[in-house]
């Protein structure tokens, strides 16, 4: 059986703070490998900027290539809409049976974790890997001591997507911000202008 780590995002696109967040789990957790899933379009957040699926699964292969334990995972893409994680976490566990999977969360995400989709299931049948997050507001109590839910003591790196899609805009230096392929990348696709 193998241990995965799943990071579900946008990737909107795959910045620094991404990959220092998947490497400190592949360094700290005992995980044995981190599946990057690539959400098409999060319920909770409005549609607005969200590059092509294409491009931004490209972006994670890209800037994951040299990390053997980082995979990509565009496997949502295919689920319907809206599609929840509880929906992808069922379809895992049904084509992945040999696997157990984790999922790997900013605490930003569990302020509002009550307002999940089937949040009950979710902890009755998955362990939280919670990594800190600056601007999280308060979490339940009852999550801050859950035998499911573990908290990590990470490094904080405030890079946010949006920060980058307005740099990019702005015509702004993206450096220390996303990986310079990703950069690259970006200038040709010119996404966000």
């Amino acid at each position: 059986m193998k241990n995965i780590g799943l990071f579900f995002g946008s990737f909107n696109p795959i910045h620094l703070g991404h990959l220092a967040i998947a490497d400190f789990f592949v360094e700290n957790s005992g995980l044995e490998e981190i599946w990057l899933v690539i959400s098409p379009q999060s319920p909770f957040k409005e549609k607005n900027s969200l590059m092509e699926n294409k491009h931004r699964l490209a972006m994670v292969e890209m800037a994951i290539v040299g990390k053997p334990k980082l995979k990509a995972f565009s496997e949502e893409f295919d689920l319907s809409t809206p599609n929840y994680t509880v929906d992808t976490l069922d379809h895992l566990k049904k084509k992945y049976p040999k696997n157990q999977f984790t999922l790997l969360m900013g605490q930003d995400n569990m302020v509002q974790f009550e307002r999940w989709k089937e949040h009950h299931q979710i902890l009755d049948q998955f362990h939280l890997f919670i990594y800190p997050r600056s601007q999280s507001g308060i979490i339940p109590t009852r999550f801050l001591k859950h035998p499911k839910i573990h908290y990590f003591e990470a490094s904080l790196m405030e890079v946010s997507a949006t920060e980058i899609r307005n740099a990019i805009k702005n015509k702004k230096p993206l450096t220390n911000l996303i990986p310079p392929q990703i950069e690259e990348y970006l200038e040709k696709l010119n996404p966000y202008h």
